[in-house]
């Protein structure tokens, strides 16, 4: 079955190359879309060992992507970086 992450980018066409060998590619995807008020500690555990983490930060940040952990980062966390780097 394909996952959430899967899903939304083969919405936007081919899956960039670094996702294949992404960890949450491997891993239960819940983890990466809690829940409102859920912990995103899990998703950012493995994010912190992957390899392709910058790739995926880069992405989200360019696909302005609102849900999920992307690059060890929440949607918020997101948010305060791009403030940050616009100022």
């Amino acid at each position: 079955m394909e996952d959430d992450r899967t899903a939304v980018i083969d919405l936007l066409g081919n899956a960039p190359e670094w996702q294949e060998r992404a960890l949450c590619s491997q891993t239960d995807p819940e983890a990466f879309f809690p829940e409102k008020g859920g912990s995103t500690r899990e998703a950012k555990r493995i994010c912190s060992r992957c390899e392709v983490k910058a790739e995926c930060l880069e992405y989200a940040l360019g696909h302005d992507e609102r849900f999920g952990i992307w690059g060890g980062l929440s949607e918020r966390e997101r948010r305060r970086l791009k403030r940050r780097v616009a100022v």
